[in-house]
């Protein structure tokens, strides 16, 4: 999604190398934590014996833990082990155990691996021959040294009676401090999470200044490297960065993660063959700086890797109650987003060309294949409810064009305030209304944001067609937008067919700095009544979601943070709404 209209961004195209990156992360992770306490708790090897003649090495698990993808029987774990000294670039050994207590005194799987340069030190390995539903503690050893210890826990297969997901989107480090992700893992202690899901945006190629960074320098979050991120050396850099984090820390090592990916772990408005925020001219080949960021992600992100890197589209069956399906809506097969740009002539909008667009079978946001797969899952699970881990929204979220034009562009339509303002005069007298009054009112309704599957109706309707052709329970999952929304899925024909939650982002801004003159209470409440299928809106905070599945519902809590530019901060469930199962019940209710 374009976060900023018309930002100019500066660029920077000369990448570090990758003996640059692993030198840069040794002497500002290890070192600088070291000496400043910035990761207190880090063990640190000396160089005392661990058997045999294997040489002595002092090193530091630099980024802590983390779990994800579990199936009923195993887990990702991972973890990144660096050598202090930053001359040395040798493999590490390492070794991982698993265990059935938080003493580690009943090992129930263990192996080695390696860390090495050529995967950045990252260290992924699949703990196989667990039990279903069982919570489980894990932790790496390297020398002398021994990793924090993180938790996960396996897929249930049978009698499920709960599955709980933490759901987070759009975390752009510079912002502000990751207090979602703190108030998650603190949560996470009681609330009895299943598993952490996240949607995308986990990291921003942005460099210094360009993107939502006006206090990164007060709070010392400053982006490295300190230019656009376009080659592999870059990605890794920013994310050891955000994964320095220790409120990111936490929350990993508290959950396993299920994670996709959105835009901005590659570049602004992704599609297949390019990026809003790519120039060829200046910043190369798009299909070279896309393999390197997927690289990228495949050796930071807890994911269980394929044959395919690009192919990330999967599955995960929590017994009889819930399949989440997560599905790439992004970069493996999306074609490019229609621009309003390319439809405003000198007399306005020419709706004509932009509805026969609009209508073309032939564009898609997942492809052939992916959408192929998520039919045959659908229709394999018998599970309660389907839920899509997705990334952008897919309710219909059509508003007045005067009001899109002018949070675009100031000065070419009406804000929310004056559009209400208008509407309420042709209630009350409605011959007092002027011939620009008249114009407004006599405005289409469009789409918002072409970048969500409201850019793609024909693909949208396909997919809920086969929903409900299958009578399935469909709950969605979305994020992108930095603005918390529920939904009630309609088809062409105005038929019920699932909802939608979308969650707030963990520091992202929202509408509240694109339309700072408007009221974030005035604007959700307008927004509700101008978008028919519309819920529930919250336009101005940042938070994380929690959604409960049981037998007989499916809720969500939308969960907010007080600030993300103190560590200091509180924490409220705002809203609450919940849909029920079976074909009268597949709406949005209240709790």
């Amino acid at each position: 999604m374009t976060k900023k209209p018309l930002l100019n961004l500066l660029k920077n195209d000369e990448p570090a190398s990758s003996s640059e990156t692993i030198d840069h992360t040794r002497r500002h992770l290890v070192r600088g934590a070291l000496a400043a306490g910035a990761l207190a708790g880090l063990p640190l090897a000396g160089c005392g014996g661990d058997g045999g003649d294997a040489p002595q090495v002092a090193v530091v698990f630099s980024h802590g833990v983390a779990s994800g993808d579990p199936l009923s029987d195993r887990v990702i774990l991972w973890t990144r082990v660096l050598a202090q000294d930053s001359a040395d670039v040798r493999d590490v050994p390492v070794s991982w155990e698993v265990a059935s207590d938080a003493a580690f005194a009943s090992i129930v799987a263990k192996g080695d691996a390696t860390a090495r340069a050529s995967s950045d030190f990252c260290v992924k390995v699949d703990a196989t021959g667990l039990q279903a539903g069982v919570r489980y503690w894990y932790r790496f050893k390297a020398y002398a040294a021994t990793s924090t210890v993180g938790r996960a826990k396996t897929l249930p297969t049978a009698n499920v009676a709960q599955v709980r997901l933490a759901v987070f989107s759009c975390s752009n480090y510079p912002t502000g401090y990751f207090n979602v992700y703190a108030e998650a893992a603190k949560r996470a202690e009681t609330d009895s999470y299943d598993v952490a899901v996240h949607l995308g945006d986990y990291i921003y190629e942005y460099g210094p200044g360009q993107y939502a960074s006006g206090s990164a320098q007060a709070l010392g979050r400053v982006v490295e490297p300190q230019k656009e991120i376009v080659a592999l050396a870059d990605y890794r850099r920013r994310y050891a960065q955000y994964r320095a984090d220790a409120d990111l820390q936490k929350l990993h090592a508290a959950l396993p993660m299920i994670a996709v990916w959105d835009d901005h772990e590659v570049a602004n408005d992704a599609w297949k063959n390019g990026a809003e925020n790519h120039q060829p001219a200046t910043e190369g080949d798009f299909a070279a700086r896309r393999a390197a960021a997927v690289q990228a992600w495949h050796e930071w992100l807890p994911v269980r890797d394929g044959s395919d890197p690009l192919t990330t589209y999967r599955s995960f069956n929590f017994g009889a109650l819930m399949s989440l399906h997560m599905l790439d809506t992004r970069v493996l097969a999306r074609d490019k987003q229609l621009d309003y740009a390319d439809y405003i002539t000198a007399s306005g909008l020419d709706s004509a060309k932009f509805q026969t667009d609009m209508a073309r079978t032939d564009r898609t946001l997942m492809g052939a294949t992916q959408s192929q797969w998520l039919q045959a899952q659908m229709q394999a699970s018998t599970a309660t409810w389907q839920v899509l881990g997705q990334q952008v929204l897919m309710g219909r979220m059509n508003i007045p064009a005067p009001i899109l034009f002018e949070a675009n562009a100031p000065g070419t339509g009406v804000s929310v305030s004056q559009y209400a303002a208008i509407v309420a005069k042709a209630q009350s007298n409605p011959a007092g209304l002027t011939p620009q009054e008249q114009a407004v009112l006599a405005a289409p309704s469009i789409p918002y944001n072409l970048d969500a599957w409201d850019g793609y109706p024909v693909a949208r309707e396909t997919l809920l067609g086969t929903v409900r052709q299958l009578d399935k329970n469909l709950v969605v999952l979305a994020g992108d937008t930095h603005n918390a929304w529920a939904n009630d899925l309609l088809d062409g024909a105005n038929r019920q067919i699932g909802v939608e939650f979308a969650t707030s982002s963990v520091t992202s801004p929202g509408f509240e700095e694109y339309l700072p003159k408007e009221n974030p209470q005035q604007l959700a409440g307008a927004l509700t009544q101008l978008i028919g299928p519309l819920v529930y809106a919250d336009t101005s905070r940042r938070g994380y979601m929690t959604v409960t599945a049981t037998a007989t519902e499916c809720r969500c809590d939308w969960i907010f943070v007080s600030t993300i530019l103190s560590r200091d901060y509180t924490a409220t469930v705002a809203q609450s709404l919940r849909t029920l199962p079976g074909a009268t019940g597949r709406k949005l209710v209240a709790v």
